[in-house]
C-alpha cells in the first residue's frame, strides 16, 4: 500500500544548560553579533540620520508695488531714475523721470495661487538722453505653508547694459528660492518679515542699491530673478519713451528642511530591520546547527502538547 504525507509540523525541542556554561556563553555572543553588528553597518553605511529633508510647493507670490528704476544716459554717469517710495522721488530733483507702468498678475491654471507677472514700464526721456543701463528692484510678498509656515519679504533685481543705447529691454525670468540653511519642518518662520527698502526713512542711505542688495544677501533665505536670456533692442525713435518689459514667473520649488524627530527615527529604523532581518537568519542557523548536533553540551528537551481525553 502506498503511503503519502497529509500533514506535518515541526517538533519544538527546548534546549537547557546551566548559567556559567559555554553554552550560555555561546548564546550571549549570539544575541551581541545580531543585534549590534546591523547598527554599526547602518551607521556606517552614511545616511542612517537623515539632517535634511526636501519637498516640493509652490510658493505664493505676490507683487508688493514697491519699485526702483535706475537708468543710465550717458556713459559719463548720467542717470535718471523713478520709484514708489515719495522721500526718494523727492531727492531725485531734476533725474527723476516719471513712467507710464502696468502691472498684472495670473493665475494660469486657477488653482489659487498667481503664477505669473507682467510687468511693463514705459521711461519718458529728454531728445538728448539715451538708455546705456538700467537697474530694477521689485518687491514681493513671499509664503510657504506646508512645512514650516514661511512668511518673508524678498526682491528681484534686474540689472543690463549696453555700450550701444537701447529702444528696448526684455527680460523673462523664474524668481527662484536660495536657502543657505534648511527651514524647520514646523512652526512660523517670519524672521525676514520686513520690508527690504525702508520707504518711511528720509536719508539717501536707505535707498542705495549697493546696502539694499548687500544686507538682502546677507539672508540665509532670498529670492533671486532666473533671467539668462534678456533681449536688448536698439534704435530707439526720437521722442519715444524707453520700453521695460519684465515677465516674472513664481514656479514649483525644492524646498530644504530639518526632519523632525519621528522622521529621523522611522527612516533610522527601516534602515536597520532591513539589515538586521539578514543578520537573525544566518545566526539562526547557527544556533539550530549548534545544538541540533551537540557541539555544546546542554539538555534536549522535546515540547509534547498535552491531550485531553
Amino acid at each position: 500500500m502506498a503511503f503519502y504525507e497529509v500533514y506535518s509540523h515541526p517538533v519544538w525541542v527546548r534546549y537547557k544548560t546551566s548559567v556559567f556554561t559555554s553554552a550560555t556563553l555561546f548564546v550571549f555572543i549570539v544575541l551581541c553579533l545580531t543585534y549590534i553588528p546591523p547598527l554599526l553597518v547602518a551607521y556606517r553605511s552614511q545616511g542612517f540620520w537623515i539632517k535634511r529633508g526636501t519637498y516640493e510647493e509652490q510658493p505664493v507670490v505676490r507683487f508688493q508695488y514697491q519699485t526702483v528704476l535706475v537708468a543710465a544716459t550717458s556713459t559719463q554717469g548720467a542717470h535718471v531714475a523713478w520709484s514708489t517710495f515719495p522721500h526718494l522721488n523727492n531727492m531725485l530733483g531734476s533725474n527723476l523721470r516719471i513712467p507710464a507702468v502696468s502691472v498684472r498678475e495670473e493665475d494660469e491654471n486657477r488653482d489659487g495661487k498667481q503664477d505669473v507677472l507682467f510687468f511693463r514700464l514705459q521711461l519718458p526721456l529728454k531728445p538728448e538722453e539715451q538708455v546705456y543701463s538700467l537697474q530694477l528692484l521689485l518687491t514681493f510678498s513671499y509664503k510657504l505653508f506646508r512645512m514650516s509656515t514661511v512668511v518673508m519679504q524678498s526682491l528681484a533685481f534686474v540689472q543690463y547694459s549696453s555700450a550701444v543705447p537701447g529702444a528696448k529691454l526684455f527680460v523673462s525670468g523664474d524668481l527662484r528660492l536660495q536657502q543657505r540653511t534648511p527651514l524647520p519642518h514646523r512652526g512660523l518662520y517670519n524672521v525676514y518679515n520686513v520690508s527690504v527698502i525702508d520707504g518711511s526713512s528720509p536719508f539717501a542711505s536707505a535707498y542705495d542699491l549697493d546696502s539694499i542688495i548687500g544686507r538682502y544677501q546677507d539672508r540665509n533665505l532670498t529670492t533671486v530673478l532666473s533671467c539668462p536670456m534678456p533681449v536688448w533692442t536698439v534704435g530707439r525713435a526720437a521722442g519715444s519713451p524707453f520700453e521695460l518689459n519684465v515677465v516674472i514667473r513664481y514656479p514649483m520649488e525644492v524646498i530644504s528642511y530639518r526632519p523632525g524627530f519621528w522622521e529621523t527615527i522611522k527612516f533610522a529604523w527601516i534602515q536597520y530591520i532591513s539589515i538586521l532581518l539578514i543578520f537573525l537568519w544566518v545566526f539562526e542557523r547557527i544556533k539550530t546547527f549548534v545544538f541540533q548536533n551537540q557541539v555544546l553540551n546542554t539538555i534536549p528537551t522535546p515540547v509534547a502538547k498535552v491531550h485531553r481525553s
